[in-house]
């Protein structure tokens, strides 16, 4: 695949990952490569952030007059649909921006977890779609959310590989062609409104695991648990 965007270093070496993590932590056999990429990236000390960081910042206001009121509903746009780019860095920025936004006026919580599975790699061994479904508000808090109209929207303001990830990388650049997984940090911010004028704003940091094959366009493999920086 073409060399990955300016902005970053070399992408790291997904093999290695797994390597290391079989190395250095006694009793872990028989990891997965996606598996052994979260474990790397999720030790102690690899993280400038807690793991709170990655988790879905929600706000469920109480709702104004009787609990009957019924939300409306919005015109419903189509989901944002991936980006057609063999860029993991690119796509980790778009892949940032939707995890951090949402409508819950326009869409319900199952119609919002399916735009979002459109977004992940098709092979089975490499998508951990569970890392993914929990940066999503439970059914319950949607719902609650809902009834006061909450959205989000988000604006990413940088995207680099880790420094783990680019360490891995120079041991051994070749190891990266087994799944073509990369690591990518994405830092930016999200704005959250309510009904009654209620609004809010926060940073935002989260990790992506990043599928993008040679000759395919990239898709999202998964959430790291911890924010790598």
């Amino acid at each position: 695949m073409p060399e990955p965007n300016t902005r970053t270093a070399s992408g790291g070496a997904f093999s290695t990952v797994r390597r290391r993590v079989l190395l250095g932590v006694a009793g872990l056999v028989a990891l997965t490569a996606l598996a052994g990429l979260l474990l790397f990236l999720a030790r102690p000390g690899d993280s400038s952030a807690p793991p709170e960081a990655a988790r879905p910042r929600t706000t469920a206001r109480p709702s104004e007059g009787p609990a009957t009121r019924q939300p409306h509903t919005q015109h419903r746009a189509p989901f944002p649909a991936p980006p057609r780019t063999d860029d993991p860095v690119v796509f980790a920025e778009a892949a940032a921006e939707v995890l951090w936004s949402y409508d819950t006026r326009a869409r319900t919580h199952r119609e919002h977890l399916a735009g979002l599975r459109e977004w992940m790699t098709d092979e089975k061994e490499y998508a951990d779609w569970e890392s993914v479904s929990a940066q999503v508000p439970d059914p319950a808090l949607w719902s609650r959310m809902r009834a006061n109209h909450q959205r989000a929207t988000a604006e990413v303001l940088e995207a680099h590989f880790p420094q783990a990830f680019e360490e891995a990388l120079a041991d051994d650049p070749g190891a990266i062609t087994s799944a073509y997984v990369y690591a990518v940090t994405v830092t930016g911010r999200q704005a959250i409104t309510w009904t009654d004028s209620g609004a809010g704003a926060e940073p935002r940091a989260v990790t992506l695991a990043v599928q993008c094959r040679p000759e395919r366009q990239c898709a999202l493999a998964g959430v790291v648990p911890r924010v790598s920086p």
